[in-house]
């Protein structure tokens, strides 16, 4: 679990957290904060809206294959960003993911 506190936005994107170490097969974002943020994995482009107290959970593994085959993960490497306006409270990212034996 990692997490940014919400004082520092500037309405610009900030990483959340350091890159994926692993393939993660469930990624959860959750606004522990008063305003409401926006996602990205590039920097770029809004990926997704956060409310201000709210989450949202991508469960890539949903229906994929089993973890010895090649299903569906978030990669390697992905950062997710974030931006909004200044607050209070922290913004988490809480990673699961599957290990091979």
């Amino acid at each position: 679990m990692q997490s940014i506190d919400s004082s520092t936005f500037s309405g610009s994107y900030q990483a959340l957290g350091a890159p994926l170490v692993h393939p993660s097969s469930i990624v959860k974002i959750v606004n522990n904060s008063t305003v409401n943020v926006t996602i990205s994995t590039d920097g770029i482009n809004d990926m997704d809206f956060v409310p201000a107290n709210g989450f949202v959970l991508y469960d890539y593994t949903t229906n994929a294959p089993p973890s010895d085959s090649s299903g569906v993960y978030a990669p390697q490497g992905r950062q997710y960003l974030v931006k909004g306006s200044a607050g209070t409270g922290l913004v988490y990212l809480v990673i699961q993911y599957i290990p091979v034996n």
